[in-house]
């Protein structure tokens, strides 16, 4: 099994704003809630870690 990376989420978040984006007509509550979780592990990722 690999490991997830920041890279890949950032990934993820992209393709899942340029899909809301090409079809705003649907309902994007869950993608929007994948969003929305991705962006706290993107940040949690990047924020650095006391010692």
């Amino acid at each position: 099994m690999q490991a997830v990376t920041e890279g890949d989420r950032r990934k993820e978040v992209r393709i899942l704003l340029s899909q809301i984006q090409a079809h705003p007509e649907r309902d994007w509550t869950a993608a929007r809630r994948r969003i929305a979780t991705l962006n706290k592990l993107i940040t949690g990722a990047s924020a650095p870690r006391p010692h």
